[in-house]
């Protein structure tokens, strides 16, 4: 009798990070994946900061073949109620025997600290399986797996019109300025996976629009500033 993978659940993007992290843990054989977890915006059924619709991120879970698990909260949330919308999410997993979430951060410290702090309240272990490894290889063997994704959402402070509803190749890359992460890791941009050795199918798509929103600032001292985000919409 083979060995038992560890029970989990896999904190979903739907973007390249997330995507690579999910194909090296299946290839390990360490981890019995059970469900992917995404938060979504309840006004707008639309993945936080990705902006991508709800439909699409459950067409890419059927591909995928891992059942989808939805944790809604308000556009207005304050990080105490996003972590009580956490909370309640999560339960059922956690009744289930799950005590263990995987993650596909690459490098941002205070989120690892954060996540890690968090889940040990209630009992669960985070795991980075890309943890600390160069973001201009990562993003190389994303596309030499053949996998494909397309940019949603780019920080307009950091990049053009150009960049956004694209699919990623080595040529993008290559035209990224130097100050902007080949994964985007500090937010510079977001994509939407739709292809690749871990989907059954690729997900069907078109950019319907690109459309620029405006958030307000929340750094102490930038009350008059604005952060500009051009988002690609997905249908």
């Amino acid at each position: 009798m083979g060995e038992l993978l560890i029970p989990t659940y896999f904190n979903w993007s739907g973007g390249k990070d997330s995507c690579l992290a999910l194909h090296h843990v299946l290839q390990d054989k360490i981890y019995d994946v059970q469900f992917l977890v995404t938060t979504v915006n309840s006004d707008a059924q639309r993945v936080a900061m990705h902006g991508v619709r709800l439909e699409l991120m459950q067409e890419q879970a059927r591909q995928i073949g891992i059942p989808l698990i939805i944790i809604e909260y308000p556009t207005s949330a304050d990080m105490q109620e996003y972590e009580r919308a956490m909370s309640e999410g999560l339960k059922p997993l956690l009744e289930g025997g799950i005590r263990t979430a995987i993650f596909g951060d690459i490098f941002l410290e205070d989120l690892k600290e954060y996540r890690v702090n968090k889940l040990k309240e209630i009992g669960v272990e985070a795991v980075f399986p890309l943890w600390k490894r160069d973001t201009t290889e990562l993003v190389n063997e994303f596309i030499d797996l053949n996998y494909k994704t397309v940019v949603v959402c780019v920080d307009k402070s950091k990049l053009g019109e150009e960049f956004i509803g694209k699919t990623i190749t080595k040529e993008w890359i290559a035209q990224l300025p130097e100050s902007v992460d080949p994964c985007g890791e500090n937010g510079e941009f977001h994509t939407f996976a739709f292809a690749g050795p871990i989907f059954s199918a690729p997900v069907e798509f078109e950019v319907k629009e690109i459309v620029q929103r405006n958030y307000p600032s929340t750094v102490k001292d930038e009350k008059e500033q604005k952060w500009e985000f051009l988002f690609a919409d997905l249908v």
